[in-house]
């Protein structure tokens, strides 16, 4: 079932009810590289709805860049471009506690014994709110299993450390063993970071579950049992289980939201449990600019590349630099198929593009955009399996943000 609109806007109102009046809200929708997550216009709703008693918004970026003026203007609608605020991950974060090494230890399964520290933008506790609304999707994710709920916060709005260190813990653990999953190590160290150290936060969660259809549900609370419902509807609605491995995957990236491998690379992330041995993954990606959007993670990426986990964790062990940014580690091993399969990547041209070089430089091969185009016409296929005109099967995903895809062999609740 599909919700519509007003029905959408008549269960966030009563769910807003509930809570009862308040004077001072800071928001937490996520950025624009979430979109389709509906979150947009539901934050537009939310500022309808308590008008000048929201004080500050600040969008999810995590690692992400800024939000531009347009993108702000298109995701929010009406809402004021003077509300908005900048996360600042280097800098504008304090640290509210540390879950210990212990923890880590045990529910990692002894891969890691180091503290992780529960981090968050500084405006939460210094911005005197009596509410924090937590806006989001919650879908099949490569980090934490499924997307959203406290993750927005201590990741969405946390810093370096906190960053670098829960993405190493879930490469470290293995993505394969989490995705689509609510139960994770990761999301355990978040919710040990909820428990102990944020009850004082005032965070209520607003949780979307999307289709390329349309919104499935909406789920909110205080606690956590909003995001144990979504993640049942999310496994239902976003996880595609299939017969058999995929041999040739085409995966068509939207030029206005992906513009680095940083997030493209869910187009790897989201397909690597339905890829068939010596199987081909054709990336489509005519905004493609940069590897992360972070300057240095790009220079990170630049220099050591998408080449599997064992020579990623050597590089670690042996380089500070990659030691200090854990995250561009973990991203490097999510962003290869271990020597599984292929990916080429199809960056468009111009100015800004990623060139060849660059592309093969890191690991993937290169193809040509317009060729690959003139192929696969992105317009004309379906979701799912497709023919080219000599027969060849193929499967065509058209947004990886929206699913999670596996063969039936490689996944298991």
């Amino acid at each position: 079932m599909i919700l519509s609109p007003s029905e959408i806007k008549a269960q966030l109102f009563a769910s807003l009810q509930s809570i009862g009046s308040r004077k001072r809200i800071l928001l937490i929708p996520p950025d624009f590289t979430r979109y389709h997550s509906y979150a947009g216009q539901l934050t537009e709703w939310v500022w309808e709805y308590y008008g000048d008693a929201i004080k500050d918004i600040l969008p999810a970026l995590g690692t992400h860049s800024g939000m531009t003026e347009a993108q702000i203007k298109k995701m929010f609608g009406a809402v004021p471009l003077s509300l908005f605020r900048v996360h600042d991950w280097r800098n504008d974060v304090v640290t509210i506690g540390e879950v210990p090494a212990s923890f880590i230890n045990e529910v990692t399964e002894g891969k890691l014994n180091s503290p992780w520290p529960v981090q968050v933008n500084r405006l939460l506790l210094e911005g005197d709110y009596d509410l924090i609304l937590s806006i989001g999707q919650v879908v099949p994710h490569e980090v934490v299993g499924m997307a959203n709920h406290n993750k927005n916060v201590f990741v969405g709005t946390g810093g370096p450390e906190g960053i670098n260190k829960s993405h190493f813990v879930g490469a470290v653990y293995g993505m394969e063993r989490m995705m689509g999953r609510a139960s994770t190590p990761v999301r355990k160290i978040f919710d040990y970071g909820s428990d102990h150290f944020a009850t004082d936060l005032p965070i209520y969660y607003l949780l979307t579950v999307v289709t390329d259809k349309g919104v499935s549900g909406l789920f909110s609370g205080f606690d956590k049992q909003c995001f144990l419902d979504a993640s049942e509807m999310a496994l239902e609605k976003n996880f595609i289980m299939l017969d058999n491995p995929i041999k040739k995957a085409v995966v068509f990236l939207d030029p206005e939201e992906f513009k680095s491998t940083w997030l493209g690379n869910k187009s790897i992330y989201r397909t690597r449990m339905a890829m068939a041995d010596e199987g081909e993954l054709i990336v489509l990606a005519p905004g493609l600019r940069e590897f992360g959007e972070d300057k240095e993670i790009d220079r990170l990426i630049r220099k050591y590349g998408y080449n599997g986990t064992k020579t990623t964790l050597e590089s670690v062990d042996q380089f500070e630099e990659l030691k200090n940014n854990l995250s561009a580690a973990a991203h490097l091993i999510h962003g290869s198929s271990e020597g599984r399969f292929s990916i080429r990547y199809c960056p468009g041209k111009g100015e800004g593009m990623l060139s060849r070089e660059e592309i093969e430089s890191v690991g993937f091969l290169w193809g040509d955009l317009d060729a690959y185009l003139e192929e696969f016409n992105v317009s004309q296929l379906n979701q799912g399996y497709n023919q080219t005109p000599d027969g060849e099967d193929f499967y065509f995903i058209k947004n990886p943000a929206l699913g999670l895809w596996s063969s039936k062999d490689r996944f298991t609740i």
